[in-house]
């Protein structure tokens, strides 16, 4: 099929690879412009624009969809289908028409639930047993369109935001290859009224422990929110990422070490932290970050 790519971040490079490997023709790669990174501040291409620009693919990076004259430039392609996987950009009624059979989106979660911008940091916190990747036929609404294929996964037990997305990412890929081999056969299945929840952004104030909450809640938030933006308290005075962890048996005072192996109190048992980070430095397992600041057992950890 002849194909508009739309997306922006690493979890949509697998799938734009999948479909070039499948053989789909892709008329041209949409993704939010360069913006300024790093030290020097220099405009960067964003994750899927590099990987179209290595694949020699026609990359466009327009502010808005809005115009006239995008919106002109978009029919132009006469694409059979757009697929679109966390581009970044509402799509006008316009845009959403252009194509033959119309845009499909990759959305990382199992329609009703979850959705919105964070469906993957969402289901963690929340303490979900499962999510998914749902392949939907897009709509007006904020991800309210029929779903034409779904695929569900259990969270593991330790999986943290970072893992788990790698994981949908390319079952993401593999799903939408699946869908435009079998469009013609696909019957769209509106979504059910029942079951709607919302992934709202995650907000950086979401991110600082309350040792007082159970060890269930605390060890949801420290996967759920690494890497970005890492749940974090305070060691000494010095706030410290905490980006792995795992429930562990245990009781004391909320923010009490009690032992080497880095075992919290919370309000209700215990978090083991596994994966720490200092400002300033780089991510390290737990027996690195102890070679280099001993914590020993009754330091109290404080989110203040």
């Amino acid at each position: 099929m002849r194909v508009i790519f739309m997306g922006t971040p690493d979890f949509s490079v697998p799938v734009l690879d999948a479909l070039v490997e499948a053989g789909h023709e892709i008329a041209a790669v949409y993704c939010q412009p360069p913006r300024p990174a790093g030290r020097g501040k220099k405009d960067r291409p964003t994750p899927v624009h590099a990987r179209a620009e290595a694949l020699g693919l026609m990359v466009r990076h327009p502010v808005s969809l809005k115009s006239a004259e995008e919106q002109a430039a978009f029919a132009a392609l006469n694409a059979d289908v757009a697929v679109v996987v966390a581009y970044g950009l509402i799509l006008p009624q316009a845009i959403l028409d252009a194509p033959e059979q119309g845009c499909l989106n990759i959305h990382a979660s199992l329609l009703p639930r979850w959705r919105g911008a964070a469906p993957i940091h969402r289901a963690i916190i929340a303490g979900d047993a499962e999510t998914g990747v749902c392949i939907m036929q897009m709509e007006a609404g904020l991800d309210t369109g029929p779903v034409l294929l779904r695929q569900a996964t259990p969270i593991q037990t330790e999986e943290t935001t970072a893992q788990l997305h790698d994981r949908l990412s390319f079952m993401g890929a593999a799903l939408i290859v699946e869908a435009l081999n079998r469009l013609s056969d696909l019957t769209p299945e509106p979504q059910a009224d029942e079951g709607v929840t919302y992934a709202s952004k995650v907000d950086k104030a979401e991110a600082r422990i309350d040792w007082m909450r159970s060890a269930a809640e605390v060890d949801r938030q420290i996967r759920g929110l690494s890497p970005f933006p890492g749940a974090w308290t305070k060691i000494d005075g010095e706030r410290i990422k905490l980006l792995a962890s795992r429930l562990a048996e245990g009781q004391g005072a909320p923010g009490e070490v009690l032992n080497d192996d880095l075992q919290v109190a919370c309000g209700q048992g215990a978090v083991e932290l596994l994966r720490l980070q200092r400002a300033g430095k780089g991510a390290q397992d737990r027996e690195t970050f102890l070679r280099g600041w001993p914590i020993p057992p009754g330091t109290r950890l404080v989110s203040e």
